[in-house]
């Protein structure tokens, strides 16, 4: 077996692993149009996406209408119909499958690290991927704080007896990069995810790739940096 560059992976969920756009924005526009808000386009989410489902309430909300203790009312709604619709629309991106089977067979260890609320995050992963895919799986919780906070990361390091320079984190956001340089690994961001290519080298990618088999080439440190 090859000696590996990195042996472990961090992953976000939304724009990374799966394209989710659609059923974040059908929860979205439920909780909305439940309160006699207007809906928004699925592609209008796009640039909202990554900061947890709170402030994803309080972007979507009207000019007018923004408040705190509304965006924490329509978050709630949008959630409780999210955790019923968790895979309605969505799926991996082309590739993400046989990337993942194949870290796993050179026992790279692999996590996923979302703002999307924790409930519906397992949701997603268990709908979508086979059991015991991923070591770590962790979305918002109470108590903890979000990306680009390092507090998930840490623990997700620690669960799996991993350090930053043994770690890259694929992602799709500024949030993504943000999140990796303050862990200290290595900021790996995606052009197929939520994001310009522009904003996510902006704020700090090492790499840019085009391809989840790409992932696999940096591991096997076949790619230089």
């Amino acid at each position: 077996m090859s000696i590996l560059k990195y042996s472990c992976v961090l992953f976000d969920l939304d724009g990374t692993l799966v394209d989710t756009i659609a059923d974040i924005a059908a929860a979205m526009n439920h909780a909305l149009a439940k309160h006699g808000f207007p809906p928004l386009d699925a592609d209008r989410y796009r640039p909202l996406v990554g900061n947890g489902i709170r402030r994803l309430a309080y972007d979507a909300l009207p000019e007018d209408a923004k408040s705190d203790s509304r965006a924490a009312i329509i978050s709630g709604d949008a959630a409780q119909y999210y955790a019923d619709h968790p895979a309605d629309h969505s799926a991996p991106y082309p590739g993400i499958i046989p990337l993942l089977n194949e870290l796993k067979r050179l026992k790279v260890k692999t996590a996923v690290l979302s703002n999307k609320p924790d409930t519906v995050t397992q949701l997603v992963i268990a709908r979508l991927f086979t059991a015991g895919l991923f070591d770590c799986i962790a979305g918002e919780r109470p108590g903890v704080a979000r990306k680009p906070d390092p507090e998930s990361s840490w623990e997700a390091l620690a669960a799996m007896d991993r350090t930053p320079r043994q770690t890259m984190f694929a992602g799709d956001s500024e949030v993504d990069m943000e999140t990796a340089k303050n862990i200290g690994c290595l900021p790996v961001g995606v052009d197929w995810g939520f994001r310009p290519v522009e904003t996510i080298r902006k704020a700090g990618a090492a790499l840019i790739i085009g391809r989840p088999q790409e992932i696999l080439s940096i591991v096997l440190g076949d790619r230089l940096e």
